[in-house]
């Protein structure tokens, strides 16, 4: 009721004036204000408050996935990289390559190239990554970056079976002759260590495995690889085995093979480590490894 005696005598008032002459303001005027306000509040709402945009996509850090992984390797090198006798590309470094490749699901496109011409070509953008037992040394980290190691070459004695054991350090083979190839990462490695031996230095490693077979020498120190096909060969007459374990000390013998990669692209850096990582945690690394070595190297 005292919303219609309001209105009421709003009504009365106005109609007094109308009857005494005064100025009326029309009333459409204030109604088309009013309206017009009306009508440009939610435009003014709209422009101070726009229609949010998708959310982006978060950055997660992982690597593209890749449709192909181009590698290259050379065919002259076995047991890494070899022609078999059906003239089909065979070997531990080929085996590595298609397992990578089946780790991220991805093709895999093996191509052979002159061993002096790989990193040049990896340089020149003509593959991914090069897996031909690249060692990683500061000349070659000038010129490509490396994945993680996926193996060592270590330094390993050998010697004739013997019933009385012998601790293969520096004080159990103190006076033992040992023999080793001039001018190697072999011999500096005894004669920094091995002391007290008595170190036999032949021009090559032929004539130090030769002097073991004839008794000249009680063991031969060799690259760990390269002793075990001469171990399981016929050059050896099945004379010997090898002794202790194996030396990885960096210094000496390198710090282990990895896959060149170029220095420009870390995403196939970070997929082959990981690819790399799974193979080595599932045990498949090791399987490839002892596929082509009879004895564990290392």
């Amino acid at each position: 009721m005292r919303f219609r005696s309001a209105a009421l005598s709003a009504s009365s008032s106005r109609s007094s004036r109308q009857r005494s002459g005064a100025p009326r303001r029309p009333l459409s005027v204030a109604l088309l204000a009013l309206l017009a306000m009306l009508a440009l509040a939610p435009c003014a709402a709209f422009a101070q408050d726009p229609e949010p945009k998708a959310p982006e996509a978060a950055d997660t850090g992982e690597p593209t996935r890749r449709v192909v992984v181009r590698f290259l390797t050379e065919s002259d090198f076995p047991p890494f990289n070899f022609y078999d006798e059906d003239g089909v590309l065979v070997g531990l470094n080929v085996d590595v390559a298609r397992a990578i490749c089946l780790e991220l699901n991805t093709a895999c496109d093996i191509k052979v190239r002159p061993w002096g011409e790989l990193l040049l070509a990896l340089q020149r953008g003509e593959a991914d990554a090069v897996i031909a037992s690249h060692a990683v040394t500061p000349q070659a980290l000038a010129a490509v970056d490396f994945t993680d190691r996926y193996f060592h070459m270590p330094g390993r004695f050998a010697g004739k079976p013997s019933g009385e054991p012998v601790e293969m350090t520096p004080e159990g083979l103190e006076g033992k002759r040992i023999g080793v190839a001039k001018n190697t990462a072999h011999e500096a490695f005894l004669k920094a260590f091995f002391r007290s031996s008595a170190i036999r230095s032949y021009e090559s490693t032929e004539l130090a495995r030769d002097a073991l077979l004839q008794n000249e020498v009680e063991f031969v120190f060799d690259d760990g690889v390269s002793l075990v096909y001469w171990l399981h060969g016929t050059a050896s007459k099945r004379c010997c085995e090898l002794k202790g374990g194996p030396y990885l000390e960096p210094k000496f013998f390198g710090d282990g093979i990895a896959i060149a990669v170029p220095k420009a692209d870390q995403q196939i850096k970070t997929l082959i480590n990981g690819a790399l990582a799974r193979l080595r945690g599932n045990g498949r690394l090791d399987e490839i490894v002892e596929r082509y070595f009879p004895i564990k190297v290392y």
